[in-house]
């Protein structure tokens, strides 16, 4: 971590939700429709050794925003997020790598693998981590910047609901596209959670 990032120090960094988003792209017809969560928290733990950090973070299933709120109230329903009996969704990170591609680009990435949960089920998923570099803010802390990619099956956690149309084809894309734009505020340097 020192090597490839030397300024993001060890420890418990939590995230800014707002100077954070969360946000999904999914195939609707033709075109492309987009929408965000707008209620989570989570937190980074980096290690001295970059393969033992950790990330969590909990999304708020009725917090979806897709411009439309017949839509949204569609998507909270138990055609898709059954939001009454799910009411959040969970991402635990397992893992933490240097990604091999890009190596020539402008911030270095990595891969961090978890474990995702929707609607009770849980899968494996690989985030594509690029990481911005590190700042402080105008009030004395310190802030880390990261954006996180991930494409995921809605199948593949029992959201299956669509609407056939002429021939074999149907309504709706089966692949979520997801981006998150995260900043990170560093609320315990490694020394201090030793201590606790």
């Amino acid at each position: 971590m020192t090597t490839a990032a030397p300024d993001l120090a060890a420890g418990r960094w939590s995230i800014d939700p707002a100077h954070s988003e969360i946000t999904f792209t999914v195939r609707h017809l033709m075109t492309t429709v987009r929408g965000s969560f707008t209620g989570f928290e989570g937190e980074i733990r980096v290690a001295e050794d970059l393969p033992a950090s950790s990330a969590r973070a909990e999304i708020s299933m009725a917090s979806i925003d897709t411009r439309n709120a017949e839509r949204d109230a569609h998507v909270r329903s138990a055609d898709f997020l059954d939001v009454e009996h799910h009411p959040a969704m969970t991402f635990v990170g397992t893992g933490v790598e240097r990604a091999t591609i890009g190596r020539r680009a402008r911030h270095p990435r990595y891969h961090l693998d978890g474990d995702l949960t929707i609607r009770g089920v849980t899968r494996p998923v690989r985030l594509l981590v690029e990481f911005h570099g590190v700042e402080g803010d105008p009030w004395g802390g310190t802030r880390a910047g990261f954006t996180a990619t991930a494409s995921l099956s809605r199948r593949d956690f029992g959201i299956e609901f669509n609407v056939p149309l002429q021939g074999d084809k149907v309504m709706l894309g089966d692949t979520i596209a997801i981006q998150l734009e995260v900043q990170a505020v560093l609320d315990a340097p490694a020394g201090a959670l030793d201590e606790t």
